[in-house]
């Protein structure tokens, strides 16, 4: 895992571009995800910038730190090394486009991986349904029963 680089939090009234992978990674989730996970972590969870541009929430965390999630796209963006984020000034909470959701402070302001990554989960399975085990093969359902390659027209086998 990569450290923490000190960051000097945006001030004055611009938003800043800023280099993800330094002192934090970025953890876009699409706001049908994200309201929920705002409360089922609370207190634990750190900053988190609310973009009303491409509704998403962006949940700064540790650098390196959500690599490896495997989740799909659908459902969630690790910005790390090589990307930017744009961050809106600290004191912007309510009223823009693109502001804090949970301003950062001193001492909050990254979200630990692990918590993030279980509220996604839970939330994903609250408003998706459960998703299938790795590896596991997606079954079709027709009014509760599985689909069979006879109900799609295909000819049975037999004699």
């Amino acid at each position: 895992m990569r450290s923490t680089a000190p960051w000097p939090h945006p001030a004055g009234t611009t938003i800043e571009l800023t280099a993800a992978g330094k002192s934090w990674d970025a953890v876009r989730v699409p706001i049908r995800y994200a309201r929920g996970m705002l409360d089922r972590l609370g207190r634990e969870g750190g900053a988190v910038i609310e973009d009303l541009y491409s509704q998403c929430l962006y949940w700064l965390v540790r650098p390196g730190s959500a690599d490896g999630w495997g989740l799909s796209p659908l459902y969630v963006t690790i910005l790390g090394e090589s990307t930017y984020v744009a961050i809106p000034p600290v004191g912007r909470t309510e009223g823009y486009r693109l502001q804090w959701a949970v301003p950062p402070t001193a001492t909050r302001y990254l979200t630990p991986a692990d918590a993030l990554h279980d509220a996604l989960d839970h939330e994903i399975q609250a408003v998706s349904g459960p998703r299938p085990l790795p590896g596991s093969a997606p079954v079709a359902l027709y009014r509760g029963a599985p689909i069979t390659a006879q109900d799609l027209g295909a000819p049975s086998e037999g004699p």
